[in-house]
């Protein structure tokens, strides 16, 4: 799924209020350790729960408070892979602002990163 820098948008309310410029999706999964009688001193291991997160740098605000925007603890949706919801590569999933850093350097373009913890799935838009 090659993408874009600009493929993240950040929805409220179903309203995008926002765009980013450089992206960084991390999904994971835990590791369990399993016992088995077959490995000796090796350990075996079975994929667990899963978990994703995105952090981005610099969103460009659409018709919304930039204070707004910056309230970690609140969730957002994020629609990743895509700015139309009819593309059959687009992910969507609920993530809670979790960190915002702004740097604003006189005579410069403010800029920031933001980091997104995902709650729940990380799943393909539904097109039906």
């Amino acid at each position: 799924m090659a993408k874009n820098g600009n493929d993240i948008i950040i929805l409220r309310n179903s309203t995008a209020i926002a765009g980013t410029r450089t992206d960084k999706v991390n999904t994971n999964a835990d590791l369990m350790e399993v016992a088995s009688s077959t490995t000796g001193q090796w350990k075996e291991y079975i994929a667990g729960r899963k978990d994703w997160s995105v952090n981005v740098s610099w969103l460009v605000v659409a018709d919304s408070d930039m204070l707004d925007l910056l309230s970690i603890g609140t969730t957002y949706t994020l629609q990743i892979g895509g700015r139309s919801a009819t593309n059959a590569n687009t992910l969507t999933g609920s993530a809670i602002l979790k960190v915002c850093e702004v740097v604003s350097t006189r005579g410069n373009i403010a800029q920031g990163s933001f980091s997104f913890q995902g709650t729940g799935a990380l799943a393909p838009v539904s097109t039906t």
